[in-house]
């Protein structure tokens, strides 16, 4: 009896406050609260490693991505035809597209095999990502759990429901694959070029001794802004996306509160909706163009760092 009273005032004051927009917001976007995470793990050097939403998802992505490339190829080789048809044509075109178009050019004959399966799972996770976070997954499961499953908000399921599902709108992941683009780019030059001669490099020839001094701290801080620009680009365009979305939705609620329900639903079916849709439909554009722009520059940056005097 005490629970349940204790529910119902909660209820109530809910009910009071009225709807909060921006609680809403932070919430579909933001990561799972550290104090509740969905795994705990022990504290390293001042660092919690348990494990959140976008940790979770970020798994999910890496492994749905593995298992089903892997397990698409391997069955197109075991067939006799070779012609691919159905996912593994798409696939053959995105890899073709992707060697032929984007690495080959900037990277050169010689190394466009060292370098294609990175700059490939760069796109293909990344797509995954963006993709599968414009997909209601957890949205629905919220659903099936209020009115079929009830699963308490201390289980894991119950915190799984809870925080944003995208992992690339997390910058500690768009981060950590501007660092992997980032070696990467020390490799490339130091493959090509000898570890020492990568970083003579940084300095075109032929410059007087004076201007390589002031030369060397803006290159240095040019090398540091790449792997910046990658990471907030990324991070920053896949937020910004829900956000706006769940912003337009939000006044349906908005003037709901303000001015009853036939109101909201008015506001609903004549704006919130309808750009809400189309909205969506320019974030499949922009899940397809931030996954290309990020491979895209990670091969012109490998290609610089090999082609350091072009």
């Amino acid at each position: 009896m005490q629970i349940e009273a204790r529910v119902q005032e909660q209820a109530a004051e809910a009910a009071a406050e009225g709807f909060n927009a921006g609680e809403v917001i932070i919430e579909h976007v933001a990561n799972s609260p550290i104090d509740h995470p969905l795994i705990h793990l022990p504290t390293v050097f001042g660092v919690d490693l348990s494990v959140t939403k976008h940790v979770f998802m970020l798994w999910l992505v890496a492994a749905l991505v593995f298992l089903g490339i892997t397990l698409t190829v391997r069955r197109y080789l075991r067939q006799e035809r070779l012609v691919p048809s159905g996912f593994m044509g798409v696939l053959e075109v995105l890899v073709e597209f992707l060697r032929d178009s984007v690495v080959e050019p900037n990277v050169g004959p010689k190394w466009v095999h060292a370098w294609a399966p990175l700059i490939l799972t760069f796109f293909f996770f990344i797509l995954a990502a963006n993709a599968i976070g414009l997909i209601p997954i957890f949205e629905t499961l919220e659903v099936v759990n209020h009115w079929v499953l009830h699963a308490p908000d201390e289980s894991f399921f119950g915190r799984l429901l809870h925080g944003g599902a995208t992992a690339t709108s997390n910058y500690n992941v768009t981060a950590g694959l501007a660092v992997v683009t980032f070696l990467a780019i020390i490799v490339a030059g130091s493959r090509a070029h000898g570890f020492l001669q990568h970083w003579k490099n940084l300095v075109p020839h032929g410059v007087s001794p004076f201007l390589a001094i002031a030369l060397i701290p803006i290159e240095i801080l040019g090398m540091l802004v790449r792997p910046f620009a990658l990471t907030m680009r990324l991070a920053a365009n896949m937020t910004g996306g829900h956000i706006a979305i769940l912003a337009i939705l939000s006044f349906v609620f908005i003037f709901t509160d303000m001015a009853g329900q036939m109101v909201g639903m008015g506001v609903g079916v004549a704006f919130s909706v309808p750009l809400a849709v189309a909205i969506s439909a320019l974030e499949i554009i922009v899940i397809l163009v931030q996954a290309y722009v990020f491979t895209l520059l990670t091969a012109v940056f490998i290609g610089m760092a090999i082609h350091a005097h072009h």
